[in-house]
Protein backbone atom coordinates (compact mmCIF):
# COMPACT_ATOMS: atom_id res chain seq x y z
CA UNK A 1 0.00 0.00 0.00
CA UNK A 2 1.46 3.78 -0.84
CA UNK A 3 0.57 6.16 0.69
CA UNK A 4 0.54 10.56 1.23
CA UNK A 5 0.70 12.22 4.26
CA UNK A 6 -0.35 15.74 4.49
CA UNK A 7 0.39 17.43 7.82
CA UNK A 8 2.28 20.64 8.73
CA UNK A 9 4.36 19.84 12.07
CA UNK A 10 7.43 17.85 10.97
CA UNK A 11 7.36 15.98 14.28
CA UNK A 12 3.90 14.75 14.21
CA UNK A 13 4.43 13.77 10.24
CA UNK A 14 7.18 11.77 11.08
CA UNK A 15 5.80 10.10 14.01
CA UNK A 16 2.84 9.13 11.93
CA UNK A 17 4.83 7.70 9.13
CA UNK A 18 6.99 5.51 11.54
CA UNK A 19 3.72 4.22 13.23
CA UNK A 20 2.45 3.50 9.81
CA UNK A 21 5.71 1.16 9.43
CA UNK A 22 5.65 -0.28 12.37
CA UNK A 23 1.84 -1.43 11.64
CA UNK A 24 2.68 -2.63 8.43
CA UNK A 25 6.18 -3.49 7.08
CA UNK A 26 5.15 -3.43 3.73
CA UNK A 27 3.46 0.08 3.32
CA UNK A 28 5.43 2.80 1.45
CA UNK A 29 5.41 6.16 2.44
CA UNK A 30 5.16 8.36 -1.16
CA UNK A 31 5.52 12.02 0.48
CA UNK A 32 4.83 13.92 3.43
CA UNK A 33 3.31 17.29 2.42
CA UNK A 34 3.21 20.46 4.82
CA UNK A 35 0.99 22.87 2.94
CA UNK A 36 -2.03 23.01 0.88
CA UNK A 37 0.28 24.94 -1.98
CA UNK A 38 2.67 21.90 -1.91
CA UNK A 39 -0.04 19.52 -1.54
CA UNK A 40 -1.79 20.87 -4.66
CA UNK A 41 1.28 21.25 -7.23
CA UNK A 42 1.96 17.06 -5.87
CA UNK A 43 -1.25 16.13 -6.98
CA UNK A 44 -1.02 17.90 -10.52
CA UNK A 45 1.42 15.52 -10.94
CA UNK A 46 1.18 12.44 -9.03
CA UNK A 47 -1.03 9.80 -8.94
CA UNK A 48 0.86 6.37 -7.51
CA UNK A 49 -0.63 6.02 -4.25
CA UNK A 50 -3.77 4.19 -2.29
CA UNK A 51 -4.63 6.45 0.43
CA UNK A 52 -4.31 9.99 2.39
CA UNK A 53 -3.90 10.91 5.58
CA UNK A 54 -4.40 14.59 6.01
CA UNK A 55 -4.27 17.14 8.97
CA UNK A 56 -7.39 19.61 8.82
CA UNK A 57 -5.66 22.67 9.47
CA UNK A 58 -2.49 23.42 7.83
CA UNK A 59 -0.40 26.54 7.80
CA UNK A 60 -1.77 28.22 4.86
CA UNK A 61 -5.52 27.18 4.87
CA UNK A 62 -7.80 24.03 5.62
CA UNK A 63 -6.82 20.95 3.75
CA UNK A 64 -10.20 20.99 1.86
CA UNK A 65 -9.00 23.65 0.08
CA UNK A 66 -6.43 20.65 -1.67
CA UNK A 67 -9.63 18.68 -2.44
CA UNK A 68 -11.61 21.83 -3.87
CA UNK A 69 -8.25 22.27 -6.45
CA UNK A 70 -7.66 18.54 -7.11
CA UNK A 71 -9.59 15.47 -8.16
CA UNK A 72 -8.63 12.94 -5.35
CA UNK A 73 -9.40 9.54 -6.51
CA UNK A 74 -8.79 7.84 -3.04
CA UNK A 75 -9.75 7.30 0.14
CA UNK A 76 -8.51 10.26 2.40
CA UNK A 77 -8.38 9.75 6.22
CA UNK A 78 -8.56 13.11 8.43
CA UNK A 79 -5.84 13.62 11.23
CA UNK A 80 -8.23 16.07 13.41
CA UNK A 81 -8.00 17.96 17.05
CA UNK A 82 -11.39 18.97 16.47
CA UNK A 83 -14.02 18.02 19.73
CA UNK A 84 -16.02 14.68 19.86
CA UNK A 85 -19.11 16.35 18.47
CA UNK A 86 -17.38 16.92 15.13
CA UNK A 87 -15.65 13.53 15.07
CA UNK A 88 -19.33 12.16 15.91
CA UNK A 89 -20.40 13.76 12.39
CA UNK A 90 -17.33 12.52 10.94
CA UNK A 91 -18.65 8.98 11.67
CA UNK A 92 -22.19 9.45 10.68
CA UNK A 93 -20.58 11.06 7.38
CA UNK A 94 -18.23 7.53 6.93
CA UNK A 95 -15.14 9.19 7.15
CA UNK A 96 -12.73 8.02 9.56
CA UNK A 97 -10.39 10.15 11.56
CA UNK A 98 -7.66 9.75 14.16
CA UNK A 99 -7.62 11.72 16.97
CA UNK A 100 -4.87 13.70 17.86
CA UNK A 101 -2.25 12.94 19.31
CA UNK A 102 -2.76 9.50 17.68
CA UNK A 103 -1.42 6.27 19.22
CA UNK A 104 -0.81 2.72 17.60
CA UNK A 105 -3.80 1.52 18.14
CA UNK A 106 -6.16 4.37 17.02
CA UNK A 107 -3.70 4.43 13.22
CA UNK A 108 -4.35 0.34 12.77
CA UNK A 109 -8.03 1.10 13.36
CA UNK A 110 -7.95 3.99 10.96
CA UNK A 111 -5.71 1.41 8.27
CA UNK A 112 -8.86 -1.24 9.27
CA UNK A 113 -11.18 1.02 7.94
CA UNK A 114 -9.73 2.14 4.87
CA UNK A 115 -9.85 -1.62 3.99
CA UNK A 116 -13.67 -1.33 4.40
CA UNK A 117 -13.56 1.79 2.43
CA UNK A 118 -11.77 0.40 -0.07
CA UNK A 119 -14.59 -2.70 -1.29
CA UNK A 120 -17.14 -0.17 -2.50
CA UNK A 121 -15.08 2.87 -2.83
CA UNK A 122 -16.12 5.40 -5.26
CA UNK A 123 -15.01 8.79 -6.02
CA UNK A 124 -18.28 10.81 -6.36
CA UNK A 125 -19.01 9.08 -2.76
CA UNK A 126 -15.83 10.50 -1.85
CA UNK A 127 -16.08 14.09 -2.65
CA UNK A 128 -19.56 14.13 -1.49
CA UNK A 129 -18.31 12.46 2.07
CA UNK A 130 -15.24 15.61 1.69
CA UNK A 131 -17.44 18.36 1.62
CA UNK A 132 -19.95 17.12 4.53
CA UNK A 133 -16.81 17.30 6.64
CA UNK A 134 -15.73 20.51 5.21
CA UNK A 135 -19.33 21.86 6.18
CA UNK A 136 -19.22 20.39 9.59
CA UNK A 137 -15.41 21.46 10.06
CA UNK A 138 -16.02 25.11 9.24
CA UNK A 139 -18.84 25.68 11.10
CA UNK A 140 -19.56 28.32 13.59
CA UNK A 141 -17.10 27.73 16.68
CA UNK A 142 -18.71 27.03 19.53
CA UNK A 143 -19.92 30.34 21.95
CA UNK A 144 -18.85 28.76 25.64
CA UNK A 145 -16.62 26.07 27.01
CA UNK A 146 -17.56 24.15 30.25
CA UNK A 147 -15.90 24.26 33.41
CA UNK A 148 -16.90 22.07 36.44
CA UNK A 149 -16.49 23.47 39.73
CA UNK A 150 -17.79 20.66 42.69
CA UNK A 151 -20.74 19.62 41.77
CA UNK A 152 -21.35 22.64 39.40
CA UNK A 153 -21.39 22.59 35.35
CA UNK A 154 -20.73 26.46 34.62
CA UNK A 155 -20.76 27.76 31.40
CA UNK A 156 -17.56 30.61 30.14
CA UNK A 157 -18.33 32.52 27.30
CA UNK A 158 -14.80 32.13 24.75
CA UNK A 159 -14.58 35.69 24.07
CA UNK A 160 -14.18 36.47 28.07
CA UNK A 161 -10.95 34.03 27.80
CA UNK A 162 -7.23 35.20 26.68
CA UNK A 163 -5.58 31.97 26.45
CA UNK A 164 -5.22 28.44 26.87
CA UNK A 165 -2.42 26.43 28.18
CA UNK A 166 -0.49 23.46 29.65
CA UNK A 167 1.26 23.26 32.94
CA UNK A 168 2.11 20.25 34.43
CA UNK A 169 0.05 17.86 32.51
CA UNK A 170 -3.14 19.92 33.16
CA UNK A 171 -4.73 22.35 31.08
CA UNK A 172 -6.09 26.00 31.86
CA UNK A 173 -8.22 28.69 30.76
CA UNK A 174 -6.74 32.81 31.67
CA UNK A 175 -10.01 35.09 31.43
CA UNK A 176 -9.33 38.57 31.03
CA UNK A 177 -10.23 39.35 34.26
CA UNK A 178 -7.08 36.85 35.26
CA UNK A 179 -9.53 34.60 37.06
CA UNK A 180 -7.51 30.86 36.35
CA UNK A 181 -9.96 27.46 35.38
CA UNK A 182 -8.87 24.06 35.51
CA UNK A 183 -9.78 22.29 32.24
CA UNK A 184 -10.87 18.48 30.72
CA UNK A 185 -10.29 19.39 27.47
CA UNK A 186 -6.82 18.90 25.74
CA UNK A 187 -5.20 21.79 24.25
CA UNK A 188 -5.74 20.29 20.85
CA UNK A 189 -9.71 20.08 21.72
CA UNK A 190 -9.71 23.73 22.64
CA UNK A 191 -7.70 24.40 19.28
CA UNK A 192 -10.76 23.17 17.36
CA UNK A 193 -13.70 24.18 19.57
CA UNK A 194 -12.25 27.70 19.39
CA UNK A 195 -11.78 28.27 16.01
CA UNK A 196 -9.81 31.04 13.77
CA UNK A 197 -10.17 33.49 17.09
CA UNK A 198 -7.48 31.87 19.26
CA UNK A 199 -3.79 30.80 17.60
CA UNK A 200 -2.10 28.02 18.55
CA UNK A 201 1.56 29.50 19.14
CA UNK A 202 2.81 26.34 20.19
CA UNK A 203 2.34 22.65 21.84
CA UNK A 204 1.33 24.47 25.23
CA UNK A 205 -0.51 27.52 24.18
CA UNK A 206 -3.79 28.35 22.84
CA UNK A 207 -4.33 32.73 22.53
CA UNK A 208 -7.58 34.63 21.55
CA UNK A 209 -6.41 37.17 19.32
CA UNK A 210 -8.24 39.76 21.74
CA UNK A 211 -5.20 39.05 24.08
CA UNK A 212 -2.53 39.81 21.62
CA UNK A 213 -1.25 43.54 21.90
CA UNK A 214 1.52 42.88 19.08
CA UNK A 215 4.36 40.54 18.64
CA UNK A 216 8.38 41.12 18.11
CA UNK A 217 11.05 39.52 16.25
CA UNK A 218 13.04 36.97 18.58
CA UNK A 219 15.75 34.41 18.83
CA UNK A 220 16.27 31.93 15.41
CA UNK A 221 13.45 33.63 13.56
CA UNK A 222 10.57 32.81 16.30
CA UNK A 223 8.16 35.24 17.53
CA UNK A 224 7.15 36.16 21.12
CA UNK A 225 3.87 37.39 21.46
CA UNK A 226 3.17 40.72 23.72
CA UNK A 227 -0.06 40.19 25.82
CA UNK A 228 -2.75 42.99 26.54
CA UNK A 229 -2.92 41.25 30.29
CA UNK A 230 -0.27 40.53 32.57
CA UNK A 231 1.55 37.39 32.17
CA UNK A 232 4.62 36.45 33.24
CA UNK A 233 5.82 33.48 31.19
CA UNK A 234 6.96 33.97 27.16
CA UNK A 235 4.77 32.91 24.74
CA UNK A 236 6.71 32.09 21.73
CA UNK A 237 5.66 31.24 17.79
CA UNK A 238 7.64 28.85 16.22
CA UNK A 239 9.84 29.67 13.45
CA UNK A 240 7.98 26.81 11.39
CA UNK A 241 4.63 28.85 12.22
CA UNK A 242 5.77 32.54 11.75
CA UNK A 243 4.30 32.99 8.81
CA UNK A 244 0.96 31.43 9.26
CA UNK A 245 0.96 33.64 12.88
CA UNK A 246 1.49 37.06 10.73
CA UNK A 247 -0.68 36.07 8.10
CA UNK A 248 -3.21 35.15 10.75
CA UNK A 249 -2.83 38.60 12.77
CA UNK A 250 -3.63 40.48 9.39
CA UNK A 251 -7.06 38.75 8.79
CA UNK A 252 -8.38 37.78 12.04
Amino acid sequence: MKTVIIEDEKRTAQDLADTLKKIDGDLEIVSILSSVKQAVEFFKTEDDFNLIFSDIQLTDGLCFNIFKSIKITVPVIFCTAFDKYTLEAFNANGIHYILKPFNKSSVSEALVKYQTLKLNFTTQDNNKLIQKAEQQITKQPASSIIINQGEKIIPINIQEIALFYCENKYVFALTFNQKKHILTHSVEELEGICGASFFRANRQYLVSRKAIKDASRHFNRKILINLTIAYSEKILVSRLKAPSFIAWLAQV
